[in-house]
């Protein structure tokens, strides 16, 4: 779970409204916005395929640059239309050239005779599209009552002071585990030992539930070591934003600090975060370092604890008993952990799957054979992938590493041919320089393939 590690405590106040005052209302998962990807890393000329709750769905831009989301299946062979390529702002199926349009129409089938009309049943359910502060939202219900409204932006974002740092991920871990990670304050010093050198610091806390609805909860945490310790918001917005903010302390104060971590639920056993950091007193690393190079610190951040999250979710599906028979909680580490679980056991009902505290609905995960093959660790295929800064840093790094190889190849075959001693030992000299540089950028591309490790 990755948080900023320096948020500041004595901050402005925000004016984000997380809960409204009801306690009774209802949930529903399908009108809710869901966000897919930072705008950054949307490819502008391939389709984009990700997918909500097991439901493939595919994003590509129209001839008007609007963003358009379809079910990512051919209604002619149930081929996936994220393999097509866009022709004039229209999708096309890769398969037999079937073309699609904003509202999932069928536009063209090459195939039909001239005369003949495009069949009725020929169309794809679409659905809405918004941006919203650098990140791409989809509305999962009905488009007709879909309020832009409802997406949880952060309002200290709005704010131009203020510069985020922007990080993807996908986890091969079920949503509900990241959330419940996430809204675990407590072992950030412990699991995250290695990059924030901070076991000295694991204490109980005292942790406060200030408010629970269908819109999510209302909490706060702070260290109990010292009694002038200031309190940290810790929010969970259903159903998908987990949001932390240094607790105001003075009216005058003017300094902007949290972090919003959001997650997307693309299937059983895995989901992707998208998570921002944020602050108005940046350091010259958030003005100046390449976004890649911070990456690093995020990759390894979230691989400190990724295979003990992993393997915390093969030992529940393994016992099959309820997460209130299996944790043994305390309240000064858990009191939101647990309460985040039994806020699924009241709304996550009507949810494809989910698991709550003392009840669950995972019909399908519960077939499943217990010796799978382990989930995909690797750090390429999990964000390098996903990231287009990371994603143009590695091949960058593919590239001169090719270029070096080369030039040393060239190199040592023209001082095999050179007679003069003097020249011979300069080109052996270069190609081993080049030798070096090639090693270095494997090296640069390795750590964009390989996840951290503690042993």
């Amino acid at each position: 779970m990755t948080i900023a590690p320096n948020i500041p405590e004595e901050i402005s106040p925000s004016t984000d409204t997380l809960l409204t005052s009801e306690t009774d209302q209802e949930f529903n998962w399908r009108n809710c916005w869901y966000p897919v990807t930072f705008i950054q890393d949307l490819p502008t000329k391939r389709p984009y395929s990700f997918s909500l709750y097991d439901e493939p769905l595919v994003l590509f831009r129209n001839k008007d640059g609007k963003l358009i989301c379809l079910a990512d299946l051919c209604p002619h062979r149930a081929a996936k239309l994220s393999e097509g390529q866009i022709i004039d702002g229209k999708i096309e199926c890769l398969y037999h050239g079937w073309q699609f349009g904003s509202q999932g129409e069928c536009l063209h089938i090459p195939q039909l005779p001239a005369d003949a009309k495009i069949p009725a049943k020929a169309c794809i359910k679409s659905f809405l599209i918004a941006e919203k502060q650098g990140i791409v939202w989809m509305w999962a219900g009905e488009a007709n009552v879909a309020d832009e409204k409802l997406i949880p932006t952060v309002a200290d974002l709005d704010n131009p002071t203020v510069v985020s740092s922007d990080y993807m991920i996908d986890l091969p871990y079920d949503q509900t585990y990241f959330i419940e990670n996430a809204i675990d304050p407590s072992h950030l010093y412990i699991s995250h030992e290695a990059t924030l050198n901070s076991r000295q610091q694991a204490q109980p806390l005292e942790m406060e539930v200030i408010e629970t609805s269908a819109r999510g909860i209302r909490g706060r945490y702070r260290k109990t070591r010292q009694q002038t310790q200031n309190w940290m918001q810790l929010n969970f917005i259903a159903p998908n934003l987990i949001t932390y903010r240094g607790a105001t302390t003075s009216e005058k104060s003017q300094r902007v600090g949290g972090a919003a971590l959001y997650s997307l639920p693309t299937g059983k056993g895995k989901c992707r975060i998208i998570i921002r950091n944020y602050t108005n007193s940046p350091s010259w690393k958030l003005k100046w370092q390449p976004r890649w190079m911070e990456h690093w610190y995020r990759d390894k951040f979230l691989e400190e604890d990724l295979p003990l999250v992993v393997g915390q979710q093969a030992a529940v599906q393994r016992l099959g008993q309820s997460l209130s028979s299996l944790y043994l909680p305390l309240k000064t580490s858990d009191l939101l952990v647990v309460e985040y679980r039994k806020w699924l056991d009241k709304y996550g009902e009507c949810l494809p799957y989910y698991l709550g505290y003392n009840t669950k609905s995972l019909p399908d995960q519960e077939n499943l054979p217990v010796n799978q093959e382990p989930p995909a660790l690797d750090r390429f295929s999990r964000h390098t992938q996903i990231c287009s800064s990371c994603s143009r840093a590695h091949k960058t790094a593919i590239r001169f590493k090719q270029i070096f190889v080369g030039v040393a190849i060239a190199l040592a075959a023209v001082a095999i041919i050179t007679e003069d001693f003097g020249i011979k030992l300069l080109l052996v000299a270069f190609a081993l320089c080049s030798v070096g540089l090639a090693v270095v950028a494997e090296k640069f591309k390795i750590r964009f393939e390989r996840a951290y490790t503690r042993h």
